[in-house]
């Protein structure tokens, strides 16, 4: 494991890329930044981040034989990563808001971005970034978003949190290339944020409906149930949760 630590960069994730390009990184080459200049979230959405106060950083992972259509494994190992962590530190309420921001109650206190370099359809490595928020305080007009130190009141060593990360994402992808992967999901589905509740979403065209979240299909798209009990699937760019 090489560990890269930056006072700034624009982004880890492209850091991470711009390296690959150049030379050949080992496997779970890390990339860590004081302050993320322009981080980037899922649907290429912006992530704020105050300068030394949380975690920004990414992992390049080299995987062997991962069809593209099993790509959603990705967002449950990571996912479960962050989770498994956070449970250890006792943060409340944790669940995981599909596909894969880590969700302290109705606040989001982490995204993740996971950029697959590919051949023939076949995964050959993956660029995991992980955005958490650890001891912000202030989030200005973002009022869904929360940190460790805000729901906890307590501050957080931030080297000791991703080494537990770092631990738990290691275990994880031990445990896949071992073909653990039907317990990963099933963990997966039981933490998912609004499981089972009236929920509000709103479709690619902006219309807005009422719907059930009933669990994830194998290539990692939502279902939800609708009226008269019509079960309907929805990729990651055709839906957003409103709660």
């Amino acid at each position: 494991m090489i560990r890269i630590k930056l006072d700034a960069t624009d982004s880890t994730n492209a850091f991470l890329k711009n390296l690959v390009l150049s030379e050949k990184p080992e496997d779970f080459t890390i990339v860590t930044a004081n302050q993320q200049l322009h981080g980037r979230g899922q649907m290429g959405s912006q992530w704020e981040s105050e300068a030394g106060k949380n975690l920004t950083f990414s992992v390049l992972k080299y995987i062997k034989n991962f069809h593209i259509q099993e790509q959603f494994l990705l967002n449950i190992i990571t996912s479960l990563a962050v989770f498994n962590a956070l449970k250890k530190l006792v943060i409340p309420n944790l669940q995981v808001k599909w596909p894969n921001d880590i969700m302290s109650g109705n606040f989001k206190i982490c995204g993740i971005l996971i950029e697959n370099n590919l051949k023939n359809n076949i995964i050959q490595s993956s660029i995991i970034g992980f955005g958490l928020n650890v001891n912000q305080l202030e989030f200005g007009n973002l009022k869904k978003a929360s940190s460790l130190k805000k729901i906890t009141g307590k501050t957080f060593n931030l080297d000791e949190v991703q080494t537990s990360i770092l631990q738990n994402l290691q275990i994880l992808f031990d445990d896949f290339e071992s073909g653990k992967v039907t317990d990963m999901r099933q963990k997966y589905e039981s933490l998912l944020f609004r499981m089972d509740k009236p929920s509000t979403f709103k479709d690619s065209n902006s219309k807005l409906f009422t719907g059930y979240i009933r669990g994830v299909s194998k290539v990692g798209n939502l279902i939800v149930e609708l009226e008269d009990s019509i079960l309907k699937e929805y990729a990651f760019k055709e839906l957003e949760l409103l709660y």
